[in-house]
């Protein structure tokens, strides 16, 4: 069973029902605060048609509030700043950052709010929210697989999960291309977005 547990309803669970419902994960019911120092948002786009290029986020915050009995009380937001991309090459951050794609200097923050969180079984759960990238905000749903939870050297009750996603950027304004010799164009409308979150509880 995951972090969550199983949805529970406002009756008093007996017998069977009971059962479903694991005490231990009371515990990590809470406040968290994503840790971004052991934590990753990174992004995959195709190149040219025939390789992938990666990158990341190095500086976000988040927040999370887990509920151990009933995932749908489950929220998450997360504050991206977007000069902080990186994608090994400084010639293309540049390029990333200017008004051809994410106009820093104008838009300065990438933003997603949740509003709905589902358990689909086993460590599997859903979050769906909104996402707004460039002033435009649309709907977006992440995959998130639960890593467990464990007390750091430090004394932190720390939880991990590794999430995923795809968007098509042109959804968000995102439209910049270049077409190429041999048909097709240089970067994909298909972004996987994928995260590796690490997360502190609040005390």
């Amino acid at each position: 069973m995951g972090i969550f547990g199983r949805k529970t309803t406002d009756t008093p669970a007996t017998g069977a029902a009971a059962a479903a419902v694991n005490p231990a994960l009371a515990a990590l019911t809470g406040e968290y605060t994503i840790d971004p120092a052991h934590s990753t948002i990174g992004f995959v786009a195709r190149h040219a048609m025939v390789t992938n290029v990666k990158g990341s986020f190095k500086d976000f915050e988040g927040a999370l509030h887990l509920d151990g009995a009933d995932p749908s009380r489950s929220t998450a937001t997360i504050d991206v700043k977007m000069e902080s991309i990186d994608t090994g090459s400084a010639d293309r951050d540049t390029h990333l950052k200017s008004s051809d794609f994410f106009k820093t200097d104008e838009f300065p923050a990438m933003t997603f709010r949740s509003t709905k969180a589902e358990a689909l079984g086993g460590d599997d759960y859903r979050i769906t929210g909104e996402l707004s990238i460039l002033g435009t905000t649309k709907p977006l749903s992440i995959d998130l697989e639960f890593n467990g939870s464990a007390k750091d050297p430090f004394g932190n009750e720390r939880v991990g999960f590794e999430g995923k996603a795809e968007i098509l950027r042109s959804e968000w304004g995102l439209t910049w291309n270049a077409a190429l010799e041999t048909g097709g164009v240089l970067v994909s409308d298909k972004i996987k977005l994928n995260f590796d979150i690490s997360a502190i509880k609040n005390a």
